[in-house]
């Protein structure tokens, strides 16, 4: 690590623009960095990269260099080099101390000159396991369920970068046999898989979600997974799609499992149609984790503790979990002080918090009935579903990550 720091604080001072950004990637990746972000300032050019979800500045360099450095980075990604008035995108294909590596590349005009970022996908990491994810109990029966289903659909939902694209290729990568015909519609293409017929979506020509799901329904499909699902029209096809004999994975955005059926009905999707249709709902976040090298126990305050007791109200507990951890609960916190493993961060890594929302009899019921979101809510709890805040809790409970980031993704729900 200290070797490429090295490297980029002299192809600065040298202005070796090709080594600015060569040393950058190489950190990134060390740092399992999810984006670049190079920022023109007023005075200066901010490099900052965002690790387990936090964007912390790598470096600055003066702003005589920058025009370099986006142009190198245009002509890397294939973009126009003359055009600094609009946006554009593009992707890049290197290797990076003979790791390969794709930067999806966008760029934005601004005061100050144009800022590039660049999200980093690792070509060398496998697609996890499904096991792998953190879907624990009841959550991981019902969703391994779900995608065995022959028809259905099955929705991830969450804010941006919260993991839901990865559970997605997590699922495809158990489903995919030579036996199956399995269609993606992405925009973009994050990890191309063997096996898998991907399809790049392109809106400035016409070529959009709806689009793609219309033309998968003339291609013989047994899964088809689709990037977003952002409109009616899309939703109606997929729909269309599950009803005639296809498993269909999608997103949406919502922040919760059971504001997703409320998104899909303010769609004007008839009740009957939603309910004949989905299978499963997953709300997920990405919660940083705790460094295991260096937490340190912590003593939840009386309101947390007041709160941790009303959050398991309702619950019901699942194969191998033992509810007298609840009883006299153990948490953890980061530790700043300097370690090798996490370099004082106190967190490395992230780790999935998940809501599955099983589309049980008694849950169509009550749609088709008109039941208001917070009677569904207390409904599925009652059938077995695992809240997002007690999935974070009870991950926090087992020393995973602390009540602090827990709450910080959860406090909108």
């Amino acid at each position: 690590m200290e070797d490429a720091v090295q490297k980029l604080k002299k192809a600065i001072i040298e202005g070796d623009v090709p080594s600015i950004l060569e040393a950058t990637m190489q950190i990134s990746l060390q740092k399992n960095a999810s984006d670049i972000h190079i920022e023109p300032r007023r005075n200066l050019v901010q490099i900052r990269i965002r690790v387990d979800g936090i964007l912390q500045i790598l470096v600055e360099y003066p702003l005589n260099l920058h025009p370099g450095v986006v142009s190198r980075v245009k002509i890397m990604s294939n973009l126009k080099i003359d055009e600094s008035r609009i946006p554009q995108d593009g992707r890049i294909t290197t290797f990076v101390v003979e790791t390969e590596v794709d930067l999806r590349v966008s760029t934005l005009p601004t005061p100050n000159g144009e800022k590039v970022v660049m999200r980093v996908l690792d070509k060398s990491k496998k697609i996890p396991g499904i096991k792998e994810l953190g879907i624990l109990g009841r959550n991981y029966e019902r969703f391994m369920k779900s995608i065995t289903a022959p028809n259905g659909i099955l929705l991830t939902t969450g804010p941006t970068g919260s993991g839901k694209t990865t559970t997605m290729y997590s699922a495809l990568h158990f489903l995919n046999s030579p036996e199956k015909n399995i269609m993606t519609f992405e925009d973009p293409i994050e990890n191309q898989m063997e096996g898998l017929n991907q399809s790049q979506m392109r809106p400035d020509i016409g070529y959009t979600f709806a689009t793609g799901l219309r033309t998968a329904l003339r291609q013989d499909p047994d899964i088809i997974m689709v990037g977003e699902i952002r409109d009616r029209e899309t939703i109606d096809i997929a729909i269309e799609a599950s009803l005639i004999g296809h498993l269909v994975l999608s997103t949406i955005h919502t922040n919760s499992a059971v504001e997703t059926i409320t998104r899909i009905l303010n769609m004007k999707v008839p009740d009957f149609l939603l309910t004949a249709s989905v299978n499963l709902i997953i709300a997920q976040r990405l919660a940083r984790k705790l460094c295991s090298r260096c937490r340190k126990p912590q003593a939840p305050s009386h309101d947390a503790q007041k709160k941790i007791q009303e959050a398991f109200q309702v619950f019901s507990p699942y194969e191998g979990f033992d509810m007298a951890i609840l009883n006299d609960p153990v948490f953890y916190e980061p530790n700043f002080d300097p370690c090798p493993q996490c370099d004082g961060q106190g967190y490395k890594g992230r780790l999935g918090i998940y809501e599955v929302l099983f589309m049980s009899e008694n849950i169509k019921k009550a749609i088709l009935a008109g039941s208001p979101s917070f009677e569904i809510q207390q409904l599925a709890q009652k059938e077995g579903m695992v809240t997002l805040e007690q999935d974070g809790l009870i991950k926090a409970i087992q020393g995973e990550t602390s009540l602090e980031e827990v709450y910080k993704l959860v406090k909108n729900n």
